[in-house]
């Protein structure tokens, strides 16, 4: 499965992946349909980023919340 190309699918992959290593609570917040597949790319940094670092600490972890919050369409 490449993650390479921006769809609705691959972006619900990335967010659902994302939330479950910043261990994101309320998971509404990550809901496909608040971004925009235009932000795939930034996302798809984000989720890289998060993935090669593994473990966050509680900082990194606001400021990926942060960066998501500020590609979300508003």
């Amino acid at each position: 499965m490449s993650l390479e190309k921006p769809s609705a699918e691959n972006l619900k992959i990335l967010l659902d992946e994302i939330a479950e290593q910043l261990d994101v609570v309320n998971r509404t917040i990550m809901d496909p349909e608040d971004y925009d597949l235009n932000k795939y790319e930034e996302i798809k940094f984000m989720y890289d980023m998060i993935k090669q670092k593994g473990r966050l600490s509680a900082q990194e972890t606001q400021a990926f919340i942060e960066e998501l919050r500020s590609v979300r369409k508003h």
